[in-house]
């Protein structure tokens, strides 16, 4: 009889040992699916920022803010460059919110026959320029600083087109090559580069930008030759 009272006994305390086995069990799933979903919220808040609409068009913005759809490589960042020096701290493309609206625009056409704008440089600090003045004081290859080039007013950018895999497309010369193969008016070069650079002038020109006769990669937003020259700094992360 007593064999029989410590099985029961023992059948009982088996139970209730599972029934709270289960309630943890089910209290860290509720633990863990609330952690999971709070860990997702964290993941997806992206400081909104304004429209472009609702800016001045002389703000300056980041352009990574506004677009996913772009490709960079930001020469100037680097000592890959005509240079052979870093002139900026970290590599950011700012532009006027004008010139970004634009930029937008030509992108969404180039995207529609499979291609993206690439940056090698964008807004340039006075400052920047003023390195950059000192390292080659030639107004042929960099602007004198004591006049300012677009590129420190927010209008400017110096681009090429590449595939959705980040390829370039041939342009005949790489970017910052002076000479007259990178000219415009230079017609000695295979059909393909010559298309691709009257593809990229033309689609520009669209949204308002205007080329450099000698550099295949400058443009300019014309509405934005009369902004003032400017010398605001981002941050580096």
């Amino acid at each position: 009889m007593k064999k029989y009272i410590v099985l029961l006994f023992l059948v009982i305390a088996c139970s209730e040992t599972k029934k709270e086995t289960s309630k943890i069990v089910q209290n860290t799933d509720e633990i863990g699916f609330n952690i999971e979903e709070q860990k997702d919220s964290i993941i997806t808040i992206k400081k909104q920022e304004p429209s472009l609409a609702e800016v001045a068009d002389t703000t300056f913005v980041r352009l990574a803010n506004y677009s996913d759809d772009f490709f960079y490589d930001m020469r100037y960042a680097t000592d890959n460059n005509f240079l052979k020096s870093q002139v900026y701290d970290c590599a950011e493309c700012y532009t006027r919110a004008k010139t970004a609206q634009q930029l937008i625009k030509a992108n969404e056409e180039f995207m529609k026959d499979g291609y993206h704008i690439k940056f090698y440089d964008c807004y340039r600090p006075l400052d920047v320029q003023k390195k950059m003045w000192k390292i080659v004081p030639n107004a042929m290859y960099v602007a004198n600083p004591a006049k300012g080039s677009i590129h420190n007013k927010g209008g400017a950018v110096d681009i090429t087109l590449v595939d959705s895999s980040g390829n370039e497309l041939p342009m005949g010369t790489g970017f910052d090559f002076f000479g007259q193969k990178a000219h415009h008016t230079y017609n000695d070069l295979p059909e393909e580069i010559l298309s691709n650079r009257k593809y990229l002038k033309s689609t520009m020109e669209k949204y308002g930008f205007q080329a450099i006769e000698s550099e295949w990669w400058h443009y300019n937003l014309a509405a934005m030759t009369g902004a003032k020259v400017a010398n605001f700094n981002w941050e580096c992360n």
